[in-house]
């Protein structure tokens, strides 16, 4: 196998979806909100992240916008264009914005945000005719493994705050 082959074969979503629940997992452990990412490009994983808004304490720290700073440094440059974005959650529109902004091929995620998400959920800026650039997006990739690991979240979070359940879109 040449250097230039991919480790794994490409349309191994579930795979890679996998490795942005392990993700999710570990900012789970952290109390940050469980969403994980990992961008890959040709078969292999170049840039892996969990959220770290609250041990940054950084509004910006979403875990697709730490994995596109990562890719960005991978390749060497700040077009992912042949990159896949593989995230638990439906991006929100400041890292569907990214998204397109770096001009990624794919994006592929598990649980929808139909109160935030801007990939279908509210809105579809990652596929949106003005802008400049359009990316593929698939849905539902484990999306029962990655929705029951927020609503656990949520779930502790509320009860260790000792608030009242919602109608539950918050953690959707």
């Amino acid at each position: 196998m040449s250097d230039s082959e991919p480790i794994i074969d490409l349309e191994s979503d579930h795979y890679f979806m996998g490795e942005a629940l392990r993700q999710a997992a570990k900012a789970y452990e952290l109390e940050e909100v469980p969403v994980g990412a990992v961008i890959v490009l040709g078969g292999r994983i170049i840039a892996r992240a969990s959220n770290q808004v609250e041990m940054l304490k950084d509004a910006t720290a979403h875990a697709e916008m730490l994995a596109i700073t990562q890719a960005e440094s991978a390749v060497g440059d700040w077009r992912l264009n042949e990159c896949t974005l593989y995230v638990t959650k439906e991006p929100c529109p400041m890292c569907a914005g990214a998204v397109v902004h770096v001009r990624l091929a794919r994006v592929v995620f598990g649980a929808s945000d139909v109160k935030g998400g801007a990939a279908g959920g509210v809105m579809n800026l990652l596929q949106h005719p003005t802008l400049n650039h359009r990316c593929e997006i698939t849905t539902g990739v484990r999306e029962e493994e990655c929705r029951s690991l927020l609503r656990g979240f949520f779930a502790e979070q509320r009860a260790k705050n000792k608030l009242p359940a919602t109608n539950g879109t918050e953690d959707q």
